[in-house]
């Protein structure tokens, strides 16, 4: 077998996987590790959890650190076009053939297991498994672990961090984490560890007394960013939302007339909130990090599917994986606020794909009035909720409006064929399909 046969069999290995779904617990993944030689135990860990927001915060500090000179690896879910992209080292995807070895590793440690009779894990377990033994076996000065659900009982919370950091916490996955804001954030919350310092992002107060409680019970100190950390707009160019910027105000630095990589305003607190994390390393672990490195960072970012501007021949396509209500909140704000630079358009034309543990009227209800035209698809899950979402958004603005294609990349070219030079394609609802569509303009652009 070839590395190209030996890295599809992976993939289809953990394919496989997806059979068992979400099963939240970390027996498995606490046994799976000690037959590894607990690899993440050395690890230099900054864990993000959080709702909204984890990804792009990650992004932020990647580049930071990376400017700042460290090697930097990093854990993230899910991808949009290539498994590999969950797993990267300095921005490097990990290797096809690293991808086939590490599963080969783990197949008769799995065989072991079943023996035992321990469940079989799945495979976003399998996964970060995956990720922890690669980083154990490079070694890079911080691994930047994003949590994939919840908190307390996601398969990334076997690791003592150097630092937790808290994004936006809301509503989201009731089924799995709670059915208030209270309650989700005690599970976001179990990645906070007896003794290690948190970084928050301004919450709801309801989250914040509970994110206030677990840090003072567990003996953490809690940095609030917008509290003891707080920032401001800067003006822009009036070119586009991503060229506008903010100032930093810290406790050891401040930052004046930040640029940022990505678009919309709630980008500046994702990007308050790892620029904190990078002061800390600076201030508290000896970190060399330049200002410069840090405005570098800023900058430079890139993190694809979130507020993404393609050109597919002449017409403009905006993809942004809002896969929630405050995403879709978020969204709609800035479809709103930057309508005269950017996002400017005669009509909005909108390709929809949400999961069915989404609360799917509440976010339809940010978005689905802005738009002229709604085509729904199917995202590539068997959570995917096509017929649901098609009817809800008929419901929200008129059957006329809305027309059902299964195939997302024959939603796009629906969409594509709709839209008018001056108009603008908006896909979002999910990463599951926000990747084939955003690989099929890739090939067809």
């Amino acid at each position: 077998m070839n590395q190209e046969e030996a890295y599809a069999e992976a993939l289809r290995f953990l394919r496989a996987l997806t059979a068992f779904g979400i099963n939240l617990g970390l027996g498995r993944m606490e046994a799976l590790l000690e037959r590894l030689g607990r690899p993440e135990r050395d690890l230099p860990v900054i864990h993000i959890g959080g709702t909204n927001g984890k990804g792009s915060t990650l992004a932020f500090l990647r580049h930071i650190l990376t400017q700042a000179g460290y090697r930097t690896g990093a854990f993230v879910s899910p991808h949009l076009e290539d498994y590999r992209e969950r797993i990267t080292l300095d921005g490097e995807m990990i290797a096809p053939a690293a991808v086939a070895a590490g599963i080969e590793k783990m197949k008769p440690l799995l065989a072991e297991l079943a023996a035992t009779g321990v469940e079989q894990p799945t495979e976003f377990e399998l996964s970060t498994a995956l990720a922890l033994d690669y980083f154990a076996a490079h070694r890079p000065d911080f691994v930047l672990l994003e949590v994939g659900l919840g908190g307390a009982i996601d398969s990334t919370n076997v690791v003592t961090p150097l630092v937790s950091v808290l994004t936006g916490i809301s509503f989201d996955h009731p089924d799995y984490l709670g059915d208030t804001v209270e309650k989700i954030a005690a599970v976001k919350a179990g990645i906070i560890k007896p003794g290690v310092p948190v970084i928050s992002a301004p919450q709801p107060p309801e989250a914040m007394r509970v994110l206030r409680r677990v840090a003072r019970e567990r003996g953490c100190q809690l940095t609030e960013v917008g509290r003891d950390v707080k920032w401001s707009r800067t003006g822009g160019s009036g070119r586009g939302p991503e060229l506008e910027g903010m100032n930093y105000y810290g406790p050891g630095r401040v930052y004046p007339d930040l640029r940022l990589g990505l678009r919309g305003g709630h980008q500046r607190q994702n990007a308050a909130v790892a620029l904190t994390v990078a002061e800390w390393l600076r201030t508290e672990r000896g970190a060399d990090i330049p200002p410069a490195a840090a405005r570098r960072g800023l900058a430079e970012t890139v993190w694809p599917g979130r507020q993404e501007l393609l050109r597919c021949a002449d017409r403009r396509v905006l993809l942004d994986g809002a896969h929630n209500e405050a995403g879709m909140r978020t969204l709609a704000a800035a479809l709103t606020d930057y309508a005269g630079t950017d996002y400017r358009r005669d009509r909005l034309i909108l390709c929809l794909g949400i999961l069915a543990d989404k609360e799917i009227a509440p976010m339809l209800a940010h978005i689905a009035p802005l738009a002229a035209r709604i085509i729904v698809v199917r995202p590539d899950s068997p959570r995917a909720a096509f017929t649901e979402t098609a009817a809800l958004a008929a419901a929200c603005v008129g059957p006329e409006k809305v027309e059902a294609i299964e195939d997302p990349v024959a939603g796009i070219e629906a969409c594509l064929r709709e839209a008018g030079p001056d108009d603008l394609v908006c896909v979002t609802g999910s990463f599951y399909m926000l990747g084939a569509v955003r690989a099929h303009l890739g090939k067809s652009g």
